[in-house]
């Protein structure tokens, strides 16, 4: 992980893939969209019940920008993880962090008539709750080894607890094939069922297998909605089409299949 360097006022902050996000002071300013409204309502519901992880919301500046709290720290890695990431102890802080976001919001209402980012979210009906839609290693801060923040809030959606615990382990298992965990810095040496069953620990009250099937559904929805999206013209499904993004996912998909079994091994 680099660490974050000393920065100047205005300056962007890399690493994401989405939107034009930049740090002024202690703050950091992200472009707004229809689905604000509803994503503040989340982070003030999270600051309300104490959950510490999230950026507060400090407003909205002269330049339309929303205001969040800068997290200090760094941020997870695309490729070579460090080695916390690569050990079952990163595992079970992002379960146990994953957990805490769950019960903090399981009693958020989102705003009447909310609206998403996806616009093909799910309708609010009380049944789920609202995820967090895109939480990955990758949209963690860490001090050190130890996992301290979580941002990205902006695909927030109604969903399952699956759901976003699938989506996790996608990425931090990896539920993919060797050239990804080469990527990540694992070499011959990574036990997937094993890093699963970590996970599944950490989270509590699911099995390795009910996680697999959250990663199925989360991975074959996030597919369909992107090409729907893209085929309305809308960003960043566009890019993400053009980029190849879906043909990724089926394959993805097919490798989860496969290897299904010797997830589930013990």
């Amino acid at each position: 992980m680099a660490e974050h360097a000393e920065i100047d006022d205005g300056v962007p902050l890399t690493g994401g893939a989405v939107n034009a996000v930049v740090r002024i002071g202690n703050t950091v300013r992200r472009p707004v969209g229809a689905w604000t409204p509803a994503v503040h309502a989340l982070l003030r519901h999270l600051e309300d019940t104490g959950f510490d992880a999230a950026p507060r919301l400090l407003g909205i500046d002269e330049e339309g920008r929303e205001v969040l709290e800068f997290l200090p720290g760094t941020a997870m890695p695309w490729i070579d993880w460090p080695a916390v990431m690569r050990s079952g102890d990163g595992l079970r802080q992002l379960g146990t962090m994953l957990r805490r976001y769950h019960d903090a919001v399981r009693d958020f209402v989102p705003p009447a008539n909310a609206r998403w980012r996806n616009p093909r979210a799910r309708p609010w009906t009380g049944a789920e709750l609202v995820r967090h839609g895109d939480f990955s290693p990758f949209n963690t801060i860490w001090q050190g080894d130890r996992l301290t923040g979580v941002i990205d809030w902006d695909f927030a959606q109604p969903g399952t607890a699956l759901e976003d615990l699938g989506y996790l382990a996608w990425y931090a298992v990896p539920l993919s094939d060797d050239g990804r965990a080469r990527q990540y810095g694992f070499g011959a040496e990574i036990d997937r069922a094993a890093r699963l069953r970590a996970l599944a620990a950490a989270y509590g009250d699911v099995t390795p297998a009910e996680i697999v099937h959250g990663a199925i559904d989360v991975i074959r929805t996030e597919r369909d909605d992107m090409v729907a999206l893209a085929r309305q013209g809308l960003e960043p499904w566009v890019s993400f089409v053009r980029e190849g993004t879906p043909a990724g996912f089926t394959a993805e998909l097919a490798w989860i299949e496969e290897h299904r079994p010797s997830l589930l091994v013990r």
